[in-house]
């Protein structure tokens, strides 16, 4: 019976190496994947306008030291105008936070870089985190919101302060602009999508779910991120308004260093204007 055990241990892991592996040119990195979003209300400015998106870190987990070149490379081949991090920046086991941000300010984008706080941030490093993004230069979202201007037209971005407290939070930040402002939401967990009002948002980035480490076939994993069960495990889904809400991978790991089917992944989102 241990032997069997034993094998079935080993089975998992050699399988979890290969059905991760990719052609990925970043050794630690699975893949960089792209999303075209097409919008009536982007501003003519702003067609073409790229944004990189990175999430949940835990350094050092699955991504340790070593991966972090191949993870600034993986950012800066996207070319993007605006950097977003959706949180989760280091592991339970630890990880130097000023090794993690000093890494990612080597991407330099025209906009700079926005962040918000995930779970893992509020439990046990916040100030750490706090402290690091400010050395770093890292524009820290709370529920509170950014307007990116280009040839006197604005986007917005906005940042949700844990998104699991929704009693202190109130309202979604993307709530405060007129409706014809194009709006990105960006929040630790897509849950928030579907708990609170975000009908102000065109876009709504999220990461937590790890796209469930475990997966198959994109649809059904064993451990559950999200009270919705699967519904938002990963890709380009949408609330029950029809807001769309894309949901990555990450680059990291929790409970444990394994990912099987479900590569972890830099997300690049380029915006398109559609003329009506």
């Amino acid at each position: 019976m241990k032997k069997q055990l034993l094998f079935l241990l080993l089975a998992v892991v050699l399988l979890s190496s290969c059905a991760t592996a990719t052609l990925s040119e970043f050794p630690g990195v699975g893949r960089v994947k792209r999303y075209d979003f097409y919008s009536y209300d982007l501003p003519p400015a702003f067609d073409g306008f790229r944004i990189g998106f990175a999430s949940d870190f835990h350094y050092e987990s699955r991504l340790k030291k070593n991966d972090l070149n191949s993870v600034v490379r993986a950012l800066k081949s996207v070319h993007a105008d605006a950097l977003l991090l959706g949180g989760d920046y280091r592991s339970k086991k630890g990880g130097n936070l000023d090794t993690l941000f000093a890494a990612l300010s080597r991407v330099y984008t025209p906009y700079g870089t926005f962040a918000v706080m995930g779970n893992h941030d509020y439990d046990y490093c916040y100030s750490e985190v706090v402290e690091a993004m400010r050395k770093n230069h890292v524009r820290l979202m709370e529920h509170n919101s950014y307007k990116l201007m280009k040839d006197g037209q604005h986007i917005i971005v906005s940042g949700v302060r844990n998104p699991f407290d929704l009693k202190k939070n109130g309202d979604s930040p993307s709530q405060h602009f007129p409706a014809d402002d194009f709006v990105i939401l960006l929040t630790h967990t897509p849950d928030y999508a579907e708990d609170t009002n975000v009908s102000n948002a065109n876009l709504v980035l999220a990461g937590h779910t790890h796209g469930g480490q475990v997966s198959l076939f994109k649809k059904y994993s064993p451990v559950k991120h999200s009270i919705y069960g699967n519904r938002f495990l990963t890709g380009w889904k949408e609330n029950s308004q029809g807001t769309p809400v894309i949901i990555t991978n990450g680059l990291g790991t929790s409970r444990i260093d394994v990912r099987l089917f479900t590569p972890s992944e830099v997300v690049l989102v380029v915006l398109h204007r559609v003329e009506k």
